[in-house]
């Protein structure tokens, strides 16, 4: 009897501990998001994105791969919750059809292929049938392959590279009209981890002190990269892709792209870097 309560505390105590070091790192696995909206016109999305934020939604777009642009915020813990939520959102009209993206789901893993630096001028095009959100079926049960085991931490990292290249191209605005400085950047790394099922802190300061120390000399895909005049004044972060580049928001409304992080201008304002996976 006494053996059990002291079993129950010492779960308690740990379930706690745990909790707070995931408060303090600002790390945690997302649940399931709402994802709405076919834009051919980033500016749709942009404004649509502008318009959840101001009724305190955190929200972020992207292009999918037929050129049309997503938009998804929300962080619930059930499918039920996400889901009532969106009817709320229905019902208000702020939209209409919608998807409840699962918890881990992978949304991009691949890279664009060759040309993925430079966007051609016609990818954005409409579609040629009604979009429809794209829901993996398991096949029959004589037909199931062998469970896999849980990805492993640097699959993560190359999927959070490839998301990432995914935006470039794409004129990104974090935040409405009242964005701060530096938050366009930090924004972009926030949007590309959330689509790989992971939460940061919100700002390059906070996503600094959280994760793990890495080398430049170590950096691998997925690992955030920072700048600035010293590590109380950080400024500027970006997603190691590899091949000695990162991708980055430049300045407010500019277009994401790709950088050398040994450029001149970056290396003298290279801080450090941490790796979340």
């Amino acid at each position: 009897m006494i053996f059990r309560a002291y079993l129950i505390v010492v779960l308690i105590v740990t379930s706690t501990l745990t909790v707070h070091a995931a408060k303090a790192t600002g790390i945690s696995r997302l649940g399931h998001a709402i994802q709405m909206g076919a834009f051919a016109d980033v500016k749709n999305a942009e404004r649509f994105t502008a318009k959840l934020q101001e009724k305190g939604i955190e929200a972020f777009y992207f292009r999918k791969d037929n050129g049309l642009y997503a938009v998804r915020f929300g962080d619930f813990p059930s499918k039920e919750k996400a889901r009532a939520v969106a009817k709320r959102l229905v019902a208000e009209r702020m939209i209409d059809s919608y998807y409840i993206a699962p918890p881990h789901e992978v949304v991009f893993s691949q890279a664009k292929g060759p040309g993925w630096q430079k966007s051609p001028p016609d990818e954005i095009r409409k579609p040629s049938g009604p979009l429809q959100p794209v829901v993996p079926t398991e096949p029959p049960e004589k037909e199931k392959p062998a469970p896999k085991p849980a990805r492993e931490t640097r699959e993560m990292g190359a999927i959070a590279a490839r998301t990432a290249e995914r935006f470039v191209g794409i004129p990104y605005k974090w935040g409405g009209d009242n964005v701060v400085d530096g938050m366009d950047c930090s924004g972009f790394v926030r949007a590309v981890y959330n689509l790989c099922g992971l939460s940061i802190p919100r700002t390059s300061r906070e996503q600094f002190t959280a994760g793990d120390l890495v080398t430049k000399d170590d950096l691998k895909d997925g690992d955030l990269v920072f700048f600035g005049a010293s590590a109380d004044t950080i400024n500027h972060v970006g997603i190691y892709v590899g091949n000695g580049k990162f991708v980055h928001a430049p300045r407010r409304g500019e277009e994401i792209r790709a950088s050398e992080v040994n450029e001149s201008y970056f290396e003298k304002r290279f801080v450090g870097a941490r790796r979340y996976f």
